[in-house]
């Protein structure tokens, strides 16, 4: 019995060496990477369609460079720290029209920015949650407060789903918040008023507004 136990304390003590070793072995770069992935886990495992094939694509520190903004925008959120910058697509609340648009996450907000144009400014304080579907389309709802200082939550197409919302809840440290909703969400269109969002399979992907004024992602 003492033999054993002394083999079971040695097997522990072996195994934490070695796993105190391969972290300090890891670069920063890599530890970022791990302590990413790990928050992604969290949210998506289990639950949203091509999360096992992200796996094995590293998140990038920025799909845009800080210099590849306007300086006009630039000048408007001069003193926020850049983190991150991607490509997206806007869908309007009301005709549900698609806009190009930049996402720009800041060590304190997320902007929604239109060449030279801030669109909308999130501050993370304020941020109410965030929606995304169970099934393998980009769609990312950011909800925000029902006050006079926002026009309605953000719905936004993003190509790197997975990475985006991992930077959102990591910078806003919000990752409680996240929801993976099946069938249909809600989003405030702004003034009081509500929006439903319906996400459906079929054979080619789209993004339309229905007959009954709903905003069908397939």
């Amino acid at each position: 019995g003492f033999l054993m136990q002394t083999s079971e304390m040695l097997r522990k003590i072996c195994m934490r060496n070695l796993v105190r070793k391969y972290c300090r072995g890891l670069t920063a770069e890599r530890k970022a990477q791990l302590q990413q992935k790990v928050v992604t886990s969290a949210i998506f495992s289990g639950k949203k369609e091509g999360y096992l094939g992200s796996l094995s694509q590293p998140f990038l520190d920025t799909r845009l460079k800080e210099n590849d903004l306007n300086p006009k925008v630039l000048q408007l959120i001069r003193g926020e720290n850049i983190k991150y910058v991607t490509p997206v697509v806007k869908y309007d609340r009301n005709g549900f029209k698609a806009r190009e648009r930049l996402l720009v996450l800041t060590q304190s907000s997320a902007y929604v920015v239109e060449m030279a144009k801030i669109k909308q400014k999130i501050e993370y304080s304020t941020l109410k949650g965030i929606s995304t579907s169970n099934l393998s389309d980009g769609i990312v709802v950011i909800h925000v407060p029902d006050d006079n200082k926002q026009k309605g939550d953000v719905i936004l197409q993003c190509e790197h789903i997975f990475e985006v919302v991992t930077k959102l809840c990591i910078l806003a440290n919000k990752q409680s918040v996240v929801k993976v909703v099946k069938g249909s969400l809600r989003f405030r269109v702004g003034s009081g008023k509500e929006g439903t969002m319906v996400f459906t399979v079929g054979p080619e992907p789209q993004v339309f507004k229905d007959k009954t004024g709903q905003l069908t992602v397939v």
